[in-house]
């Protein structure tokens, strides 16, 4: 697994030939997850190096059984994206103690993530498995957080005879980035470089709203408290 701290941003991917990165990171993010084989592991990698290829953003990978030793690093951050596998129709025990966890930490003291960004991610078995119920999960927690949700923005695929496996988003998810590991694979061989793909789709976006929420709010005029009427 990748581990870094917010302000590492020596594991970025190099830039295109002529490019300029920034010395001090725009916008910060966090990838918390958990993974029960690796596969989620996986997916969540793909997202943080999704999150790094864009300039400006530095991204902190946080397992969510560190999570609760790491609440400064979720603080600090402008964005977080949050992952887990599908189990029984919805995120895993472990990502749920986490999920409780923030209300006492961060919720009722102070709103501590309102209007952060949020995005969630996860992984089943199959190519279903009721990974909707699990993102729909994961939605409603960073609404209860007060953040504002990054959708997937992508088509779904693979749905027609030219269709194929290679296809970013080949499973056909709006809500978040959705894989399928087989479940005779390890994670060195699934989630598949398709879903993978779509992991890093997942983070550059997240990425690039991040810096947009940022600059704006670098922008934005103070509030005078006036109500404009026509």
């Amino acid at each position: 697994m990748v581990e870094a701290t917010l302000a590492d941003t020596a594991t970025r991917p190099a830039r295109p030939e002529g490019a300029v990165a920034s010395s001090t990171p725009l916008a910060r993010a966090a990838v918390v997850y958990h993974s029960g084989h690796g596969h989620t592991g996986r997916l969540a990698e793909a997202v943080h190096r999704g999150v790094t290829a864009v300039d400006g953003v530095a991204a902190v990978l946080i397992p969510v059984e560190e999570a609760q030793e790491r609440w400064s690093d979720l603080a600090e951050a402008d964005a977080i994206i949050f992952g887990s596998p599908t189990y029984v129709a919805g995120v895993s025990a472990a990502f749920k103690a986490f999920e409780e966890a923030s209300s006492r930490a961060v919720m009722t003291d102070g709103m501590g993530w309102k209007d952060k960004i949020a995005a969630g991610f996860t992984n089943s078995g199959s190519r279903s498995g009721d990974k909707l119920s699990t993102l729909i999960q994961i939605a409603l927690f960073a609404a209860q957080h007060g953040m504002h949700w990054v959708s997937l923005a992508l088509p779904p695929a693979n749905n027609s005879t030219t269709g194929s496996e290679d296809e970013l988003n080949r499973l056909g998810f709006w809500l978040g980035a959705a894989s399928q590991s087989n479940v005779d694979q390890g994670p060195d061989l699934a989630p598949p470089d398709a879903d993978l793909r779509t992991g890093e789709h997942l983070g550059r976006r997240v990425a690039e709203t991040t810096l947009q929420f940022v600059s704006g709010r670098r922008v934005a005029p103070a509030r005078t408290g006036t109500l404009l009427t026509s």
